[in-house]
């Protein structure tokens, strides 16, 4: 996957994650509707986290290459 596709990827994240936050009743959180945005929200930040480690290990993974 080239740096290109994981920043897409990471921006969608980043959407979905301001999406859910509209879905959010911050009353009751965890009822209803709430509850599948906080799954979301939970979602695309574990989405964002691999990611981000992804791409850091194919930096690790091309300097090892290198040398």
């Amino acid at each position: 996957m080239s740096k290109k596709f994981i920043i897409i990827f990471i921006i969608l994240a980043f959407g979905l994650i301001i999406f859910n936050v509209t879905q959010l009743d911050f009353n009751h959180p965890f009822q209803g509707d709430s509850l599948i945005a906080c799954i979301g929200i939970m979602a695309s930040l574990c989405a964002i986290v691999v990611l981000l480690i992804y791409a850091a290990s194919k930096k690790i993974a091309q300097k090892l290459k290198d040398d």
